[in-house]
This record gives C-alpha cells, sequence and structure tokens, in this order.
C-alpha cells in the first residue's frame, strides 16, 4: 500500500506528465558524455563553452522532427525508414546502431563503476554488474508506465552538476565574454574536441529512443491514434511535443554547460588539462572543490547512467524489432516481446563483459563515436527527408524552420565526421 500511494503521488506531480523529451534530453547526458564535457573544459576551460549555445538549437530540432515522426505516424523510426526507403538503407543503420549502443553502454558501465567504488569503497567491477543486472530487471520485468515515472525523477539528478558550482568561485563576467567570444585556436587537438562534443550530443540512438517513446505513450491511451488519423488531437499534442523537447534538449543542454565550466573554473585553472575517466574528474574534483563537489559529480555521473543505459539498450532493440517485425514494447511482457527484450539483454550483457575483456571502455568510447559519427549523418538525411514526406507525415510535414536546423545539423555533424576522420 505504501508503495501503491508512493507511485501515485509521483505520477500526479507535474514532473510525471512531462514526456519523453526530458528522459531524452537528460540521456543525451550519459556518463561518456559527461566525460567528454569535462575533457572539454579541463583542456580548454571557458574557450569550448560557446559549443553549448550552438547545439542547443540543432539538437532541439533533429529530436522535434523524430518525435513528431513518432506521433504523427503511431510507427517507430526504423518501420518508416523501412517504408520509404530500401532495404539494406535500415539494415546497415540497425546493426551499426547496435554495435555503437554496445559499445557506449560498457563506457557509461565502467564510469558508473569507478565512481561508484570512489564514494562507497566497493570494488568497481561489483558496482559495474550490479548497475548492469539492476538496470536489466528493471526494463525486462517492471512495466514501462511504472518504470517511466522513476526515470522522470532521475532526470533532477542533472542539478548535480550546477550544484558543483556553487562551491567554488565562478568569475561569470568572463564566463559571459568567453561563450559569446572564445579565444580558441583550430589545430587538430581543439578540433577531436569539437567534434566530440557535437557527436554526444547529436547521436543516432536518441533519434530511435524519442520516436519510439512517442509511440509507446501514445499506447497508453486506447483513444489515442497517429496524428495523420487524428486531425482533432493534433493542435494539443503537436504543442506538447514541441514544449516537452525544447525544455528537455534546453535541460540536457544548459547540465553539459554547467559540467564544462565547473571543471574550467576548477581542474583547468588548477592545470590539470588531461582527464580520460569519470572517476579521475571526481578525484581531482576533491582538493579543489571540497569532497561535497566529488559526491555531487559522482552521484550525478551514476544517476544520469541508470537513464542514459537503458535509453541506449531500449533504442538499439526498438530499431531491431522494428526492422524484423517483432512485438516490441517496454510496456509488453517478455513472454509476448522476446525478441525485442533478447536484443535488450544481449546488449548489457555483452556490454557488461566488455569489462573483462582487453578492451578498454575508453577505447570502448572511441569507437562508439567513430560508428555513431559514420552513421548520424545519413541517418539524419533519411530522417529530414521522412519528415519533409507527404506520403509519411500527412498534412503534418515539418515546418521549413525546422527543417532547415535539421539540415544546418547534417552539415555540421558531416563536418565534425570528416574533422574525425581526418585529424
Amino acid at each position: 500500500m505504501l508503495l501503491q500511494g508512493l507511485r501515485k503521488q509521483l505520477s500526479e506531480h507535474p514532473l510525471g506528465h512531462v514526456g519523453p523529451g526530458l528522459i531524452t534530453g537528460v540521456a543525451d547526458d550519459d556518463p561518456s558524455g559527461v566525460v567528454t564535457y569535462t575533457q572539454a573544459g579541463a583542456q580548454y576551460g571557458f574557450n569550448m563553452l560557446w559549443a553549448m549555445p550552438l547545439a542547443f538549437p540543432l539538437m532541439a530540432a533533429m529530436q522535434l522532427i523524430c518525435a513528431r515522426i513518432g506521433r504523427v505516424t503511431g510507427k517507430g523510426l526504423a518501420a518508416n525508414i523501412e517504408t520509404a526507403f530500401p532495404p539494406i538503407v535500415l539494415r546497415g543503420v540497425v546493426i551499426l546502431l547496435l554495435l555503437a549502443n554496445t559499445l557506449n553502454i560498457a563506457a557509461d558501465l565502467a564510469a558508473m563503476g569507478e565512481v561508484a567504488e570512489l564514494t562507497s569503497g566497493i570494488d568497481r567491477h561489483w558496482m559495474t554488474i550490479g548497475f548492469a543486472l539492476g538496470s536489466l530487471l528493471l526494463q525486462v520485468f517492471v512495466p514501462y508506465h511504472r518504470y517511466v515515472v522513476f526515470l522522470k525523477w532521475l532526470t533532477v539528478s542533472l542539478l548535480a552538476y550546477a550544484a558543483v558550482l556553487l562551491t567554488v568561485h565562478v568569475p561569470w563576467r568572463t564566463v559571459a565574454l568567453r561563450t559569446l567570444w572564445p579565444e580558441l585556436r583550430i589545430d587538430s587537438a581543439s578540433a577531436a574536441v569539437i567534434v566530440g562534443v557535437f557527436g554526444t550530443t547529436i547521436s543516432p540512438y536518441l533519434f530511435f529512443w524519442q520516436t519510439s517513446e512517442e509511440v509507446e505513450e501514445m499506447g497508453r491511451n486506447p483513444a489515442a491514434r497517429p496524428l495523420k488519423d487524428d486531425n482533432v488531437a493534433a493542435r494539443g499534442e503537436l504543442r506538447r511535443i514541441g514544449w516537452d523537447t525544447w525544455t528537455g534538449m534546453f535541460y540536457s543542454d544548459i547540465t553539459a554547460y554547467f559540467v564544462i565550466l565547473a571543471t574550467a573554473v576548477t581542474l583547468h585553472a588548477s592545470g590539470i588539462r588531461s582527464i580520460e575517466t569519470a572517476a579521475q574528474a571526481a578525484s581531482a574534483l576533491r582538493p579543489l572543490a571540497g569532497n561535497l563537489a566529488c559526491v555531487l559529480f559522482s552521484v550525478g555521473i551514476v544517476s544520469v547512467g541508470l537513464i542514459g543505459v537503458p535509453v541506449l539498450a531500449g533504442s538499439g532493440a526498438y530499431a531491431m524489432a522494428e526492422a524484423m517485425h517483432w512485438n516490441e514494447g517496454l510496456e509488453r511482457t517478455p513472454s509476448a516481446a522476446h525478441g525485442f527484450y533478447g536484443i535488450i539483454t544481449i546488449s548489457m550483457l555483452a556490454a557488461t563483459g566488455i569489462q573483462y575483456s582487453p578492451i578498454s571502455p575508453m577505447k570502448a568510447l572511441f569507437w562508439s563515436a567513430v560508428i555513431n559519427g559514420v552513421v548520424a549523418v545519413p541517418l539524419m538525411i533519411v530522417v529530414l527527408l521522412l519528415a519533409a514526406r507527404k506520403s509519411v507525415m500527412g498534412q503534418f510535414t515539418a515546418s521549413w524552420p525546422i527543417l532547415a536546423l535539421g539540415w544546418i545539423a547534417a552539415a555540421v555533424m558531416g563536418a565534425a565526421a570528416v574533422a574525425m576522420l581526418l585529424i
């Protein structure tokens, strides 16, 4: 009774009514993403802050387009790609997505285990196994409508990174100046960091996740239909999607900004310029900003990992299930969607196994970034073409300003991918 009452109170809170945009935004700041932002702040200080204001409208536009595709068509991204493009396009995207996601999960689990060992003293490998199994069991055995409530509350954990700034002095005038006018020399090293920041901010797995979660949310309402078949609900639903996505991406973007800023005023200012793991960042914060800053940073890593890991595993499972025409959805029981949950299980176990293999988690993160860089641009082009097709979207094709931002995002990611290959 106590747990039922708690669930009811949580679901009735305003936070319980926000949609997939918030969870997607927080998942974007997963542990491997935080490590990337930490590297940017430690290495270049305030001179990398400009990247986040630039990334915000681009990432928001792409996620908004994906959310609209899901709600308008009533189908996930993979299912829509299958109907509009040759089979080889879908197969190539899904295979690369699964590989990149598994490597990314491995890097996230490693980061969670490392910072948990730092604050609890328990061996990182046991903590990693605990996080992996706990996340897997929740995804498989807890229905989506219950699980999602706790995911939404975990999004509050991103405030931990803002709280780190309360423990140190921040020269806000200089911060504002460098955000608008950085003193940055573009060379191979700075280009690599820029590629990493944009690559972790605009990621293919988020496209699949938010599209599928709009379909999942629609399935919770027996009266809901795809918007192209329901003009009455369209105006309110599209307004809700817009608000949810823009605010979720802003929350994600401002958090990344805070991570870069916090490490700039602590690590960079103290001459610490090379950070490779989350535990190294947390340990370095302790003598500079106090034990509280270290704990807050570590709590943030673990909490966003508990969101990011299910999103990574789930997005790949949605894509594969749609491509193979399997039953799919986190609301279904394992017996009703064994292929879907099988992909989640394989991804999680493979990622956990990497912790005990010769493959370094940081190498896994690097190759994940490479694969995402390869798949992101063609996938973004496919998404933009889908959103502009009346045969797919009916009367709800994306507006030209949103499409323009999407094409700019594709161009930026294309330039980043080329830079990544040339560096």
